[in-house]
This record gives C-alpha cells, structure tokens and sequence, in this order.
C-alpha cells in the first residue's frame, strides 16, 4: 500500500472563504440599505422644505383661532332688541275682543 502524500493546507483557504461570505453578504444587502437611506434622504429634503411651511401654517392657525374667539367674546357680550317670552298665562279672555264663551271665559 502506498501512501498519497497529504496536502499541506493552505491557510489563504480560509480567509479567501471568509472574504468571499463577506463580498456576498455586502452585495446582498447594499440594495436594500441604499434604499433606506435613499428615502431618508429624500424624507429629509421634504421635511426641510415642509418644515417652514408648516410653520407658517400653525401660526396662520393660531391667529385665526385668537381672531374667532376675540369676535366670540364680542358677540357674547353684546345684547340685541328682543322680546322676553315669559310664558304667562293671560288673564283676560284669550282672543281679544271677541264675544263668544271660549274656555271657560265669557265678556
């Protein structure tokens, strides 16, 4: 029986392994994370834009709302000709002039 002669193992083996893991786990996720920053790239440049126009929206909203309850409190205040329904009963008979027995009431 003859023996083969055993192939010294190579220690680049290895390491050429562990880089090409790496090379693959890089190109599978670059998309997806050029894709996440992508949109928070482009959430930033809306907000930056947004940001001052919202701004401007809030205190548009705020002096409305000062401005509606100035008027409120005006209109609250002041009173208008009207008359008071009291809701009494009348003590004469009810129809004014007319004659005739109604409810119990004659002229």
């Amino acid at each position: 029986m003859t023996r083969t002669p055993a192939r010294a193992s190579k220690p680049w083996g290895l390491l050429g392994t562990g880089t090409a893991a790496v090379a693959a786990c890089a190109v599978c996720c670059a998309g997806p994370r050029l894709a996440a920053l992508g949109g928070v790239g482009v959430l930033s440049a809306i907000g930056a834009l947004w940001v001052p126009g919202l701004a401007v929206l809030a205190a548009v909203a705020v002096t409305a709302l000062v401005v509606v309850r100035r008027r409120r409190r005006a209109a609250a205040c002041s009173t208008g000709p009207a008359k008071a329904d009291l809701g009494m009963p009348s003590l004469g008979p009810p129809g004014g002039s007319d004659t005739t027995v109604r409810r119990g009431w004659s002229r």
